[in-house]
């Protein structure tokens, strides 16, 4: 059965494709990154994530999903347990977007690696964060070196 599925740079933007994710029960890494798949793909892949009980492995990595896709992902990936990477890096999510993260840490028990990094979060962004960091072990890069 398939364990890896790597999708990234295809230029599959508003990625509509998310059955392949749900017909592949054995998947435990998904590489969709470079993208631009916005907040609607970010919509439609949540939608078929909570059926990913196995999926260890999620980059979704400079995919212009912003805030509105984090938000969208984060009422779903609680479902997925055994989440232990989630790259999120350069998908201009924001403050807002690292605050609809925060359950996101408390609802993954394998969560071992987030990356947040070209998001722009700002120290606003890193404030949502620090109370539940606080309490778990999680590598985050929480903004870019540009400030």
């Amino acid at each position: 059965a398939l364990a890896h599925l790597d999708l990234s740079s295809n230029r599959i933007s508003g990625w509509r494709h998310a059955e392949v994710v749900r017909s592949c029960h054995a998947l435990t890494r998904l590489n969709v990154g470079f993208n631009k798949i916005g907040a609607e793909g970010a919509e439609v892949i949540s939608k078929v994530l909570g059926e990913a009980k196995v999926l260890a492995h999620l980059d979704l990595a400079y995919n212009k999903i912003g805030a509105e896709g984090a938000a969208v992902l984060a009422g779903v990936l609680g479902k997925c347990q055994a989440l232990a990477h989630l790259n999120l890096t350069g998908n201009d999510i924001g403050a807002e977007g690292a605050g609809m993260l925060e359950s996101v840490l408390t609802e993954c028990p394998s969560l071992a690696e987030l990356d947040l990094s070209g998001n722009s979060i700002g120290a606003e962004g890193v404030e949502r964060l620090v109370d539940v960091l606080r309490n778990c072990v999680v590598w985050c890069s929480g903004s870019d070196s540009r400030g």
